[in-house]
């Protein structure tokens, strides 16, 4: 059988995947290493070397296990289901996964960096003592969800955060399972960001769980973890990060946050995509402690109301 060696930490061989396997979402992309980085770009021609393990999911995912690379980034230009296929890869070989997007000074943790520590110091013990004083109604929650429509009661979708970083946001679900793969059937050509007050894949429940920002209480465990902050810019999916003009593109290394300028001044009734990174960007650089316990006045009333929920 023919075999290929590739560049690792220590070179394996590895089968070449044979003529009936199909081209994966890899198969159109560049990749460069960079020590334990990989970086990786869209295909500008068909001139480029390719490599044979991007036609192999399976191949792919050992070359990655068994090589030093620890961090991916990824060309936001590339297509968006070709940025999800390299977070799910990234996942299941434990590499963390980013957006290679402009570096920025305007971030709080380089104006303010002791303002900052304690901002993330408040939000580690909100988050703990938050999940273990309202475990009650989180299960409750989840028994609700499980028992109005079929599925798993979270939902998980990868969002941007700190330094471009993808990760995985988790919510309660409130939109029919197959509310990923109809995205764009449902949205169409929506310029704006990817919201729609009457979507027909929310749930009765999900339109609840809604109007009362009840379904971002799984958050929480994101704050434990870090990966959010009570109170930031929105967590932009990568549906919505792609399209941001690139020299806002800053924006998408601060840390988001449950509640947000966004959420408080307009919520969904703005959908203007460069009008709600500008209004990011402006908290960013007027950023101190006292704006975000105004943020967090703010939202208690919206929350209690439902105002601009979809």
């Amino acid at each position: 059988m023919e075999t290929s060696t590739i560049l690792l930490k220590q070179p394996v061989v590895l089968r070449l995947p044979s003529d009936h396997e199909t081209p994966t979402l890899f198969s159109h992309c560049v990749l460069t290493w960079e020590q334990t980085s990989l970086l990786v770009t869209a295909k500008s021609s068909g001139n480029e070397a390719s490599i044979p393990a991007l036609q192999n999911s399976t191949w792919l995912k050992e070359c990655l296990i068994k090589s030093a690379i620890q961090k991916i980034y990824l060309d936001p230009t590339m297509p968006e289901a070709t940025i999800r296929a390299w977070a799910d890869m990234g996942k299941v070989t434990s590499k963390q996964v980013y957006l290679r997007v402009p570096t920025t000074s305007e971030l709080p943790q380089m104006k303010s960096p002791q303002a900052w520590r304690i901002k993330r110091l408040a939000d580690w013990l909100m988050a703990l003592l938050s999940l273990v004083m309202l475990s009650p109604l989180l299960g409750l929650l989840a028994v609700i969800v499980r028992l109005d429509s079929p599925g798993p009661v979270l939902f998980r979708q990868w969002r941007v955060g700190a330094e471009g970083r993808l990760f995985r946001i988790c919510k309660f679900r409130s939109m029919v399972t197959d509310a990923e793969a109809r995205h764009h059937e449902v949205m169409g050509d929506q310029v704006g960001l990817h919201k729609l007050e009457n979507d027909p894949r929310v749930t009765r429940i999900g339109r609840w769980l809604r109007k009362l920002s009840l379904d971002e209480l799984p958050q929480l465990w994101n704050m434990l973890l870090g990966e959010m902050s009570l109170v930031g810019p929105r967590p932009w999916a990568i549906y919505d990060a792609v399209r941001i003009e690139s020299e806002l593109q800053g924006r998408l290394r601060a840390l988001p946050g449950i509640t947000g300028p966004w959420q408080v001044s307009t919520r969904a009734n703005e959908l203007d995509l460069y009008a709600v990174t500008c209004r990011d960007l402006a908290y960013l650089q007027h950023w101190q402690l006292w704006c975000d316990v105004k943020v967090l006045m703010l939202t208690v009333p919206k929350v209690l109301f439902g105002t601009g929920a979809c």
